[in-house]
């Protein structure tokens, strides 16, 4: 049972954590135009490749966590996004009343989703997962089970 729940565990996580970028990203590349001019109201510049590298980050970040694949980098790729996000969209210092605190709770969540994306580079993507799948092959693999044999002796 704790193996089975160990393994679950992780993969639901990963569900969770990738499914807010996913979106987010679809979010994107279908309101391009809308996305821009909120990036431009926040005084970006070169706002175009900003946004293309911010669906790149999350695209690529949130798939790399959600099947397992390399997810320790996968996850970091999403913590970096998060950085500049998080203190630049969600700057709740400089507004005043209900939208101060609505912009806290969204700076709050993302200090809390970047813990997630930390505790994924902490401890990997777990045994539902293509890197679980990857390691276990490796160590199936004839000449692994050779070099561990000469190892033995």
């Amino acid at each position: 049972m704790i193996g089975f729940v160990q393994g679950f565990l992780p993969l639901l996580g990963r569900i969770l954590l990738s499914a807010i970028f996913l979106m987010s990203a679809i979010h994107k590349l279908t309101h391009w135009s809308a996305t821009e001019a909120q990036m431009q109201s926040e005084g970006l510049a070169w706002v175009s490749l900003l946004l293309a590298g911010a669906v790149a980050l999350e695209l690529a970040g949130s798939l790399m966590v959600l099947v397992g694949f390399q997810a320790r980098w996968g996850a970091l790729l999403l913590f970096v996004f998060l950085i500049p996000v998080t203190f630049i969209v969600h700057d709740f210092w400089t507004y005043e009343g209900q939208e101060q605190q609505t912009q806290m709770i969204n700076f709050i969540k993302n200090l809390a989703v970047m813990g997630g994306t930390l505790m994924v580079m902490a401890f990997g993507a777990g045994a539902f997962s293509v890197d679980a799948w990857r390691v276990a092959r490796r160590r199936e693999h004839p000449a692994v089970q050779a070099g561990a044999a000469q190892a033995v002796r």
